[in-house]
């Protein structure tokens, strides 16, 4: 028996080989053999029909054969009336319309020769603004803005670091000497008792459920509780 891996390597086999296979005849009688390798369609009447080409609509008209046509001599000789040569006229512009201002203004006279006053001058140059950081433009002589050299006494005190609380205690070093006492003491029976670790058991693992414990033997049941285990009345008459 081949493996899976010799199954899979086989080529799978070509179906299309035979074109006139009886399989994809769904008649009760098979087929004449025909001499021609392919199958031969039968052309119906609706086939035919559907390959025809759509014949156009009898509203549709014919376009022009030519970008120049014949003017009738009516056409020429008509004049419009005055409804026609009112439509034709362009449209008048709307009262208090204005064109579009153009990109670039053109300038005066008057603008081109105007000179600054001294105030306008004063207002042109850009507001200086002190600041404690330094910085130059291109000419650092022209344009340097003062910095205070000796700070204010609320800088100072804001500079200072905070001091530590008098109570404040510092961590503990990681190694410190151990005293005499500690190193010389006896550990008591509870203390070896408490540092021992818990056994777990498993589950159900020495329970006795018939054991009994003292305290149960010893216990004393109270009047509600004999109250609780008489049984009820009405199923003590018939007795």
């Amino acid at each position: 028996m081949p493996s899976r891996i010799e199954q899979l390597s086989r080529p799978k086999p070509n179906l299309l080989k035979f074109p006139d296979r009886c399989s994809v005849y769904w008649l009760d009688e098979l087929p004449t053999r025909s001499k021609n390798t392919t199958t031969a369609f039968e052309l119906t009447p609706r086939l035919e029909q559907l390959a025809q080409s759509k014949e156009s609509s009898r509203l549709i008209e014919e376009s022009r054969r030519s970008p120049e046509w014949m003017i009738s001599a009516a056409a020429l000789k008509a004049r419009p009336s005055e409804r026609v040569c009112s439509l034709a006229l362009p449209r008048m512009p709307a009262d208090g319309w204005q064109p579009e201002r153009p990109l670039l203004a053109t300038l005066s006279v008057a603008v081109k020769n105007a000179k600054p006053s001294p105030r306008i001058c004063h207002l042109a140059q850009p507001k200086q603004v002190k600041t404690l950081l330094t910085y130059c433009s291109v000419d650092s002589s022209a344009h340097s803005i003062s910095v205070p050299n000796t700070p204010s006494s609320r800088i100072l005190q804001l500079a200072s670091p905070k001091q530590v609380h008098a109570q404040h205690s510092l961590a503990r070093p990681v190694s410190w000497p151990v005293p005499d006492h500690v190193l010389k003491a006896v550990a008591s029976e509870r203390l070896q008792k408490l540092a021992r670790p818990k056994t777990r058991q498993a589950l159900f693992e020495g329970y006795d459920p018939y054991r009994v414990s003292p305290a149960a033997r010893a216990a004393t049941a109270s009047p509600r509780l004999l109250e609780l285990s008489l049984p009820l009345p009405r199923k003590c008459k018939g007795q």
